[in-house]
């Protein structure tokens, strides 16, 4: 093996690009749309500061940014379909047994009031409240990459409850008000019900501390690792007493000796080192099944202490479930990426079906650049899966 061929400069990315734009190919209903999306994704590889229809446009050899526009506003085509495809293609690219799926929001911060599910929310991408769009996302994470696979728009009760405002920005009439834990109920069922390989679903405290979402996961025989806060409350029953207790309080009493130093896995300064700790909970499981209250503690600050209930097969390790959780920054990565490379962050449209025709474009394309890398990693390694050979034509 030569530098050249780890180092991935002989790969051949027009032709998993031309790949790419053939799997999509029936997402859209006519050749007109498939020619202004085939624009729209060589716009957002080109090195233009921001995403824009006139910069796509221009980018695109075009006078006016009409059919830039149209492709996000006026054309008839499926957002839905579009992302179920890029769902497939990512998983066809990145699908292992050892692979997650992580579940994360993100902000978008506008100015305007006009732009659909806009309002005074906390951001964490500005670390506040601020007057934003909020999404809920999916990424999926395996050794040979990450890159989202789902997305929707959180709808405030102030727009769910508004039929002028919904009907201003053609919010489907069958999008209630939801929180972002059912939503993500609904992206993880989704993406189970097809029957992608998943060793465990990670997650924040946002939907760690929903008890629907982890009860969906349990009756699912879902491994998970989701965070929750420290005062989450615990109910348990002990010789017929309930005792009420939380996170902090219950991991407070364990002895010195109870916490190892584990790995979360490698990050961009190499390995990710802390203490760790767990408490079997005594909950009801499925058989073979149990649950567990995890603890992550800093080297340098012990009293920096991150919660987490973990549900998995009876034998799995602390080192496992560590593991699993270390991999959550994975969707963060992939929002970094995305905003500051492909203008996940630069939506012009503020309809409903605006908004998630271009997220599933950049993430679209998200996928093609995640299928270069993991295709390259395969060959370095010369691990490459021949049972799941690269797609270059449209199925059906």
């Amino acid at each position: 093996m030569t530098v050249s061929d780890w180092a991935g400069s002989v790969s051949d990315w027009r032709e998993v690009l031309e790949g790419l734009r053939a799997f999509i190919a029936p997402a859209f209903k006519r050749s007109e749309q498939r020619v202004s999306a085939g624009a729209f994704i060589d716009g957002l590889l080109c090195g233009v500061e921001r995403k824009t229809g006139w910069m796509l446009a221009e980018e695109a050899g075009l006078e006016r940014p009409y059919r830039i526009q149209s492709l996000l506003g006026r054309s008839s085509w499926s957002a839905d379909a579009l992302c179920e495809r890029v769902r497939s293609y990512t998983i066809e690219a990145l699908g292992d047994p050892d692979g997650v799926l992580v579940v994360d929001e993100t902000g978008f911060l506008k100015k305007g009031v006009h732009s659909v599910g806009v309002g005074r929310q906390y951001s964490g991408t500005a670390g506040r409240i601020e007057n934003c769009q909020t999404g809920v996302f999916a990424a999926y994470a395996s050794r040979w990459g990450h890159a989202l696979i789902d997305r929707q728009l959180y709808l405030p009760k102030t727009w769910a409850n508004d039929p002028e405002r919904r009907a201003k920005t053609h919010v489907p009439e069958d999008v209630m008000f939801a929180t972002k834990p059912a939503i993500a109920c609904e992206m993880v069922a989704r993406f189970l019900d097809e029957g992608a390989p998943c060793a465990f679903v990670l997650a924040d405290a946002v939907y760690g501390s929903d008890h629907r979402f982890r009860r969906m996961l349990e009756d699912r025989d879902q491994p998970y690792v989701l965070a929750v806060r420290s005062n989450h409350t615990l109910r348990f029953l002990e010789e017929w007493a309930l005792v009420q207790s939380d996170p902090a309080t219950m991991i407070s009493e364990l002895p010195t000796e109870a916490w190892q130093p584990l790995s979360a896995g490698e990050g961009s300064k190499g390995q990710r080192l802390y203490d760790w700790a767990w408490v079997p909970l005594r909950y009801q499981t499925a058989e073979g099944f149990s649950r567990w209250l995890l603890a992550r503690r800093g080297l340098r600050d012990p009293q920096n202490i991150a919660y987490y209930f973990a549900h998995a097969r009876t034998g799995t390790t602390l080192a496992e479930l560590a593991a699993a959780a270390g991999l959550r920054w994975t969707v963060e990565e992939c929002f970094l990426r995305a905003k500051d490379d492909l203008g996940l962050d630069h939506c012009e449209a503020r309809s409903w079906h605006g908004w998630h025709r271009h997220m599933s474009l950049v993430m679209a394309v998200a996928a093609f650049l995640t299928r270069v890398t993991a295709d390259q990693r395969r060959a370095a390694y010369g691990k490459r899966n021949e049972t799941s050979p690269r797609r270059q034509t449209a199925t059906a």
